[in-house]
């Protein structure tokens, strides 16, 4: 593991576990200061608890808001737990808004409780503002960090005024044009004002076609959106049309990493925000909820091989064979349900061509039905010296992967319709039903047409 985090991001881990364990924490501190902070939460993520609360009392204060934003909750709620509200609250104060709120909301109830009480009236209010819009909406995104214009000045008197700020927030790509309500009217890019005649309005040269993001609007169709048009910077507005603040593309990074992290952890029953170093009981605890779940699942299988124990008793080799249709069906409906999730996740898959899909994914059953049925009913025959078996299997096939196509396509269909994560619960749903169908399948008309 060290030599990987060295390899892929240069990082000193190996130096640090060796000054740490030696009692170097001058030479560990120095080692920190050097660091950006996001490669100071990547070490925290890979090293053992007790070592991460060494190497957060080494930290500068001045950047632990930083290091806090980029953790894990997992990871971040011990750390916060060992703070005082006090320093907690001044860490995370000179966060942006969105970084600010990921923060807040991260923290367990009674320390954000008590942070609030140690912070000052402004801080206070700022964070009832950040935590008033939902977690996962294009309003908990925004930082408040823009740079608004009225459509009635110059683009001479605009550029003085920026001269005269000397700075500009990061991944400043437009103004925006706002009315003496503050209500959102356009919006004009810096290329604009630097090539713009100077005596020219901003009303003149600003762009009025543009999408509007409300702060509602859920941040997965954010980043749909800024994937779509390769924004850098996008407003955000409320109900009335008043501008909130803006969207960046980092923020929009984030949402797209967190969304992968996901759906990858979910496929495998687990918490997005697993912690590696957790502790084993901790760990054990987690994981054996998805383990009872797939138990269950397993011995609802066993129950319908049950159903003909008779048949397997007088035919051995059926249950030898037994195995073969299931894992076909559960491998061509993984196929099936991966691509649907990642199209559901991105917004290509919809009620309004669910139809068609699954039309398609039947069809796609179908051949491949065809194709390894005859393969496999070839086998068994040769093998077995017996057309008949070879028969039954090649129907069990073919019926298994058709009912695996559709299936892949209908089961998360049907959990987004329910509010249920189709990425943690579809796989454990589809191999249910491609270990019964392919099970009953196989068995039953084994014990019809041999028995």
């Amino acid at each position: 593991m060290a030599e990987l985090l060295e390899q892929e991001y240069n990082l000193p881990l190996d130096e640090l576990n060796t000054a740490l364990s030696s009692g170097m924490f001058v030479h560990v501190r120095n080692m920190l200061d050097s660091m950006a902070a996001t490669d100071i939460a990547l070490l925290l993520h890979a090293s053992p608890p007790k070592s991460r609360t060494v190497i957060w009392t080494l930290i500068d204060a001045s950047i632990q808001g930083e290091v806090l934003e980029e953790l894990s909750d997992e990871v971040r709620n011990p750390i916060l737990r060992s703070m005082s509200p006090e320093s907690v609250a001044e860490a995370a104060g000179n966060l942006d808004d969105d970084d600010f709120a990921d923060v807040l909301r991260g923290m367990p109830d009674t320390v954000y409780r008590k942070v609030l009480k140690s912070m000052d009236k402004q801080d206070r209010a700022r964070a009832e503002r950040v935590m008033s819009y939902e977690e996962d909406t294009a309003g908990a995104l925004m930082n408040t960090d823009t740079i608004t214009v009225r459509p009635d000045v110059t683009v001479d008197v605009i550029l003085r005024y920026l001269r005269l700020k000397e700075s500009l927030p990061e991944a400043t790509d437009y103004l925006y044009v706002v009315d003496k309500g503050d209500k959102f009217i356009g919006e004009v890019s810096l290329a604009t004002l630097v090539t713009s005649q100077p005596g020219k309005l901003i009303s003149d040269v600003m762009e009025t076609d543009f999408e509007i993001i409300p702060a509602a609007m859920p941040d997965s169709e954010v980043a749909s959106l800024f994937e779509r048009y390769d924004w850098i910077s996008a407003p955000v507005i409320d109900e009335n049309g008043l501008l909130l603040g803006r969207i960046t593309i980092d923020d929009i990074v984030d949402v797209i990493r967190e969304d992968a992290e996901h759906s990858m952890m979910s496929m495998a029953g687990l918490d997005d925000e697993e912690d590696t170093f957790a502790p084993v009981v901790k760990s054990t605890r987690r994981r054996s909820l998805w383990l009872g779940v797939n138990l269950f699942t397993a011995l609802l299988a066993a129950f319908v091989s049950s159903l003909f124990e008779s048949t397997l008793d007088e035919l051995a080799i059926l249950a030898v064979l037994n195995t073969i249709v299931p894992s076909m069906g559960g491998v061509a409906g993984s196929q099936t349900l991966t691509l649907v999730i990642r199209g559901m996740a991105v917004g290509h898959v919809t009620q309004a061509n669910s139809r068609w899909l699954m039309g398609k994914e039947l069809a796609i059953g179908f051949f491949n039905g065809l194709i390894w049925s005859v393969l496999i009913a070839g086998v068994v025959a040769l093998w077995k010296q017996d057309l008949a078996l070879g028969g039954i299997i090649a129907f069990a096939m073919m019926m298994n992967l058709i009912a695996a196509g559709l299936a892949g396509v209908m089961i998360p269909l049907m959990l987004k319709r329910m509010n249920i994560d189709p990425a943690l619960a579809g796989s454990v749903i589809l191999t249910t039903v491609t270990d019964i169908i392919g099970i009953f399948a196989f068995l039953g008309s084994a014990t019809w047409l041999l028995i």
